[in-house]
């Protein structure tokens, strides 16, 4: 007898998810298997991302499950844990750099980006990240060609809480403890605030789009919060461009 499943909540657009033992299983996907290479070879040179275990026996996808809580939780994160975060992901990033490129004219990029040369993540936000003995990102179902701006960019705007309602130089303080966390040069530094605004505006307008053409789960999602949510970010982002320049200032 299998041991038994216990389905797993909070995804978006992962189909049914479920726990198994010391494993999460979802569908296999088109792009499952370019992933789970990409997985071993990220955990081959040193980042802490979970173990890709191929299909199981009804032909799902199977990753270890990682045991701790969601950084959502806990937000907004203190300084050190925003650096510590920025250094996860330069480090995501330069082992990235030893990953060939899926054929990108074939790959279905949620948001995609001109000129892609970098596997990545897609989706590296507080509700990808678990907290525990171990901090990591989890859900690479999204993985597939982009930049290190376009990804960073969707991780600072996310994990330094740029959004509506919040204090813009508390968020600005948060923003620059990211980025010195990533040790991003003066050229990335200079750049971000414009890729901020257009990566949360992509969010927004995919959304809206979604919600016109009836294309699921985003259509749903739209009518549930995130629409107005992302509006509200992408308006917030653009709106302080200037504090966000005079933070992430090499001077500064």
């Amino acid at each position: 007898m299998g041991e038994e499943e216990q389905e797993l909540t909070g995804g978006n657009a992962s189909g049914t998810v479920v726990q198994v033992g010391g494993t999460v299983r979802k569908p296999w996907i088109e792009n499952t298997a370019v992933v789970q290479s990409y997985l071993a070879v990220l955990r081959a040179h040193g980042v802490d991302a979970p173990q890709p275990l191929g299909r199981d026996e009804s032909g799902r996808q199977s990753v270890e499950y990682v045991e701790g809580s969601i950084a959502l939780s806990q937000m907004p994160l203190g300084t050190d844990e925003l650096r510590q975060v920025g250094r996860m992901i330069r480090h995501i990033h330069d082992v990235s750099e030893s990953v060939p490129i899926p054929d990108f004219t074939d790959w279905k990029m949620l948001l995609p980006v001109e000129n892609p040369n970098l596997m990545c993540h897609n989706d590296l936000a507080p509700w990808n990240l678990v907290i525990g003995d171990r901090w990591v990102f989890i859900d690479w179902d999204a993985a597939g060609p982009s930049t290190r701006l376009w990804d960073l960019a969707y991780a600072a705007q996310a994990f330094g809480m740029l959004i509506n309602g919040e204090p813009v130089e508390a968020a600005a303080s948060r923003l620059r403890a990211f980025v010195d966390g990533y040790e991003a040069d003066a050229v990335l530094r200079e750049a971000l605030p414009v890729a901020m605004a257009k990566r949360t505006t992509a969010m927004f307008d995919l959304l809206r789009n979604a919600n016109e053409t009836g294309h699921q789960p985003w259509a749903n999602m739209y009518v549930n919060g995130h629409g107005d949510f992302w509006r509200d970010a992408a308006e917030y982002v653009t709106r302080n461009q200037t504090v966000w320049e005079r933070a992430l200032s090499p001077s500064q």
